[in-house]
């Protein structure tokens, strides 16, 4: 887990540089797990986000904003009543734990000074936010803890706070060398876990990276290990993001991470506020918008379902039609040999001169109907299965078009930002025909969603399609025949749009469209991924067609490999 006692540490020397005597403007909470205050200081505003999340949780300052909920719910309203016009005094990690308390003074019903602390406890699925009075009498809490969620520690109104439970782990702040070497020889032979093992708050990598610095010779293992909670204690540790070859955030920590070799490159961040907002910002949308959108996320995984077995259903219909030209090779033998059969036969044994080995066939016979009569069953039979290859063929290219339809409604959910993208997906599924299969779902008008952009090295506007209405709209209506028109191939993604103003632009601005292209697609995580490009011109869109679908002949192609830069560039 990246938010590990380093890591709080670090946070919370952060906040209490900048927010001791900072005061509470407005509290909002915009999911049920997040507590956000605007904070006002001589040196400017401030928001501190503090959240609960299982899958992402943290504190820290930050500069993502988010829609709130239209209606404040109870934990919020609380907040406010308590916070709101207090003054933060102090901020301090309980030991090198992930806990954090920050202390307010305000006044209370009387008017009186009053001290209340927000606890905020950053343990993955144990994480909350809890409000107390000054004598830790429990205010509020974002999450209730009670007997059927925890026989440990109870966390309620009118309770007195408790810490989470102590595990069997040392305080590193308070360790001495002896201490140290005492602890490393009471474990005998040491591996790579052995800080982890031994001490409050140190996470894997920063066990690891210990141990690889120093490997397991004591007097090493003290020096780097003193060395990392000095920094600590000092405030100097540095914000660090573990970078793949992709730019892809993969972890984030507190100290350069070397033990990884060149597979992960060390990026600094200015601050430990950027730095988490820059790790959580893309985990946090993807929660967030499967909470808005788990009706649509329901709706698609049934129809993906349904339409697989239908699809699978009808190819091995076709694979039984397959048998079709035996009954019309029936049909032939026994009308070039029809002289030498007669009614009541119930099988003819005839040679197979279509077969340049000439072997015998057995052929059923009906024996109530005559040998012309058994001709035309087998033609009839033979013309049915032909009828029905072709409509199979066509059910089926029918079923896989629908499925790719599916594919890149779900492509499009991993693009929204927000509800007016989620609410512009409900509004092209409702037109789509599949409103009847959501609930509360009526048309609507007017929905105020923007595709991204980004301008190119040499100034070149290019404008990307979030869902497949904005497909159809850059596609079909914004864009002039000349401009240029970017889609991965053979695969869900976005229509990436190059505005060329009928010039024609560099080779690294086709590059930069095509790299756009290769990353909004279902092909992101890929490597040298093909994208087709040709100009608006070339475009068709068959009448009747799903949104977001079109026909194009004439093209080019070009091989990139997907990076994040691109989605640090392309803004809504």
């Amino acid at each position: 887990m990246p938010f590990d006692g380093g890591m709080t540490c670090a946070v919370a020397n952060e906040i209490s540089q900048k927010a001791i005597g900072a005061k509470v403007e407005k509290i909002y909470v915009p999911t049920k797990d997040e507590l956000v205050i605007l904070l006002h200081s001589q040196s400017g505003n401030m928001r501190l986000s503090l959240c609960a999340s299982a899958h992402t949780p943290r504190i820290n300052f930050t500069k993502i904003t988010k829609e709130n909920p239209k209606e404040p719910g109870n934990f919020c309203m609380h907040m406010r009543k308590h916070l709101t016009g207090a003054k933060i005094t102090g901020v301090e990690q309980i030991e090198f734990d992930r806990t954090v308390k920050i202390s307010f003074m305000t006044t209370d019903e009387l008017g009186f000074p009053a001290e209340k602390h927000l606890y905020a406890e950053i343990m993955g699925k144990c994480s909350n936010i809890i409000l107390t009075d000054n004598n830790d009498r429990i205010i509020n809490v974002i999450k209730a803890v009670d007997f059927t969620t925890s026989s440990k520690r109870q966390l309620l109104p009118g309770m007195t706070y408790s810490l989470p439970p102590a595990q069997n782990k040392k305080n590193p702040l308070i360790e001495t060398k002896e201490g140290f070497l005492c602890e490393v020889s009471s474990k005998g032979d040491v591996s790579d876990n052995f800080f982890m093992a031994s001490y409050q708050g140190i996470s894997p990598i920063v066990s690891r990276e210990l141990f690889s610095l120093s490997g397991s010779n004591p007097e090493k293992m003290w020096f780097f290990f003193s060395s990392y909670i000095e920094k600590a204690k000092s405030g100097t540790l540095e914000p660090i993001m573990l970078t793949d070859k992709k730019e892809k955030p993969c972890d984030f920590t507190v100290l350069n991470i070397s033990h990884y070799g060149s597979e992960y490159s060390c990026v600094r961040y200015e601050s430990f506020g950027e730095l988490i907002d820059a790790f959580y910002e893309g985990k946090e949308k993807n929660e967030r918008i499967k909470q808005l959108a788990s009706d649509v996320f329901k709706l698609l995984s049934s129809a993906e379902s349904r339409l697989k077995r239908k699809i699978a259903t009808l190819k091995q219909e076709l694979a039984d039609c397959r048998e079709m030209d035996k009954y019309k090779l029936y049909g032939d033998l026994i009308t070039g040999s029809i002289y030498a059969l007669e009614r009541g036969m119930k099988e003819a044994v005839l040679v197979n001169y279509y077969d340049e080995n000439c072997p015998e066939i057995k052929i059923p016979l009906d024996n109530k109907l005559s040998p012309s009569s058994n001709a035309q069953k087998y033609y009839k039979k033979y013309g049915k299965l032909k009828t029905a290859t072709v409509e199979l063929a066509r059910q089926i290219s029918i079923a896989e078009r629908e499925l790719d339809y599916i594919y890149s409604v779900f492509d499009s959910l991993t693009k929204a930002e927000g509800e007016a993208d989620i609410t512009q997906i409900r509004h092209e599924l409702y037109l789509s025909g599949y409103a009847s299969r959501m609930k509360n779902v009526a048309q609507q008008k007017n929905i105020k969603s923007s595709p991204l952009r980004f301008i190119t090295t040499n100034g070149y506007e290019v404008l990307i399609g979030k869902n497949n209405t904005q497909n159809d709209q850059l596609t079909t209506k914004t864009a002039n025949g000349y401009d240029w028109f970017f889609h991965v191939k053979d695969a869900p993604g976005s229509h990436v749009i190059l505005f060329s103003h009928s010039e024609e632009p560099d080779a690294v601005d086709f590059t930069e469209a095509a790299e756009a292209a290769a990353y909004y697609s279902t092909k992101r995580e890929g490597e040298n991924v093909e994208v087709d490009y040709t100009q608006v011109k070339n475009i068709k869109k068959p009448s009747g067609s799903k949104p977001g679908f079109v026909t194009y002949k004439s093209n080019y192609s070009a091989v990139v490999t997907p990076c994040d830069r691109v989605k640090t560039n392309a803004k809504a």
